[in-house]
């Protein structure tokens, strides 16, 4: 799926066409900074019900919300620099006990999801518009 988007609003079009698509537990948020992961993960968790405030997990690694759906898990592994921080963090256990778990600079641990099931989507800020596509 591919989506152009030109104002912030838009983000709820696009969380309305993904839910029905999210066939996985891991969806991979890629994109520069500011291309709009974090508000994607807002949209889609009021979508889902959750009534808990979103934040960047950029600090904690990791953010907890609750959905109606199972718990969903918020990650943001760009200030780890290597795969044996990720496991530090205990990331095998929030795979299987998560609804989804949102998982945004994953480069890190991307190779080790080799044989999971997962989506992919990437954020493309191109100063007027982004440019999203859903895998």
């Amino acid at each position: 799926m591919h989506f152009n988007i030109k104002s912030i609003n838009e983000w709820e079009t696009v969380v309305n066409q993904i839910i029905p698509q999210l066939k996985h537990n891991i969806l991979l948020l890629k994109g520069n900074l500011g291309a709009g992961k974090t508000t994607f993960t807002q949209f889609l968790l009021k979508n889902l019900g959750s009534e808990d405030e979103v934040n960047s997990p950029t600090y904690s690694i990791v953010n907890e919300y609750q959905t109606p759906k199972g718990k969903v898990f918020h990650f943001d592994l760009y200030r780890l620099k290597n795969i044996d921080e990720v496991y530090d963090i205990g990331i095998e256990e929030y795979l299987d006990n998560a609804f989804l778990c949102i998982i945004e600079w994953p480069e890190v641990y991307e190779e080790d999801l080799y044989g999971l099931n997962y989506h992919t989507m990437s954020i493309i800020n191109t100063g007027e518009n982004r440019e999203i596509s859903f895998e």
